[in-house]
């Protein structure tokens, strides 16, 4: 059966666009366009979609209006289309339900084929069929991580990661005294407007990350769209090296440096994205005496990074989501 999809866009232009592009992808199928939020709630009753693509700016009501009156009535996966004119909306949405976003390439006509790809990824992510994985880690060790003492906190995410760091960062204690890391899969120029959102949320400042600044305990820092942040000694290290993974910034390229710097005394976690960044600067961590831990399957948008690090064998526990924040909110002060 196709993934059957309502595409939201107050533009015919790209009404057509989208749909061409996503009824030449196999597997999918466009069942109907909607030229607004309004339209798209009664159309979502008539055709059932499995999936909405939603245009961020619309007249009337916009796409984080919509999002909330989706789920309202149901959690049929979301997916906003946005340019950087609307990261601000777009991280809001996120926030309220959206499942991920998709960033508008400002000609479309320049690689469609790009673009395809991203649409083809980014949905059929979420409708992989999940691998169980045997729950026998879920408790392992958990005492061990609360009872340790740890100088810093790497955390890696993809898809559906903003909502979920937002829950988490929300837990962190005001007197919090370690730094904490975050590489969030997201393109240059939505990181800032993510970390502005999450430092609003947050009783510990948070800030996107800029090069060479001097690791501040208590702080919060996220990696900047189309960077690789590393630590090195007590400074941020920024840079536009090859992509790893596919993606720039990469977990790998964080886990990998902070483990070289805080050794046994770092916490890992990898959240909910597709793909398998992550894997392999866990096997670091753990090489050098740090603690990992994923979020679980059933709290997870998807389980590709996390399942992926538990079947390489590099994972201490599993926790769901609310165990993460509690974990944190309970971390090194």
């Amino acid at each position: 059966m196709p993934i059957r999809i309502l595409v939201v866009d107050d533009s015919a232009f790209m009404r057509k666009i989208l749909s061409a592009q996503m009824n030449s992808i196999e597997g999918f199928e466009v069942v109907a366009t909607a030229v607004n939020g309004e339209t798209a709630l009664q159309k979502m009753d008539m055709y059932k979609p499995d999936a909405i693509t939603l245009d961020v700016e619309m007249p009337g009501m916009n796409g984080l209006e919509t999002v909330k009156r989706i789920r309202e009535k149901s959690n049929t996966p979301v997916f906003m289309l946005s340019s950087l004119q609307g990261t601000d909306i777009t991280i809001q949405a996120l926030e309220s339900g959206a499942t991920d976003f998709i960033e508008k390439p400002k000609n479309l006509r320049e690689n469609p084929d790009a673009f395809r790809n991203e649409l083809a990824s980014h949905i059929g992510a979420v409708f992989q069929r999940k691998a169980r994985i045997p729950a026998e880690v879920n408790v392992q060790r958990k005492k061990r991580i609360v009872d340790t003492a740890f100088k810093a906190v790497v955390i890696g995410a993809s898809t559906g990661g903003p909502r979920a760091l937002l829950q988490v960062i929300r837990s962190l204690p005001k007197d919090l005294a370690i730094p904490v890391f975050i590489v969030q899969h997201m393109p240059e120029g939505f990181t800032q407007s993510f970390a502005q959102r999450l430092n609003q949320n947050a009783a510990v400042p948070v800030k996107e990350a800029v090069h060479q600044e001097v690791v501040v305990p208590g702080t919060v820092y996220v990696a900047p769209g189309n960077y690789h942040m590393a630590i090195e000694h007590n400074t941020i290290q920024l840079s536009q090296t090859e992509k790893l993974n596919g993606v720039r910034p990469a977990v790998d390229v964080l886990f990998e440096s902070a483990a070289k710097k805080y050794t046994s005394d770092l916490l890992a976690i990898v959240m909910t994205g597709m793909g398998k960044d992550g894997t392999v600067g866990m096997t670091h961590v753990k090489a050098t005496g740090g603690v990992t831990i994923v979020q679980d399957e059933e709290t997870s948008v998807v389980y590709g990074m996390p399942g992926n690090a538990v079947k390489a064998g590099v994972v201490d526990a599993i926790y769901d989501l609310d165990d993460i924040a509690k974990l944190l909110h309970d971390i090194e002060r």
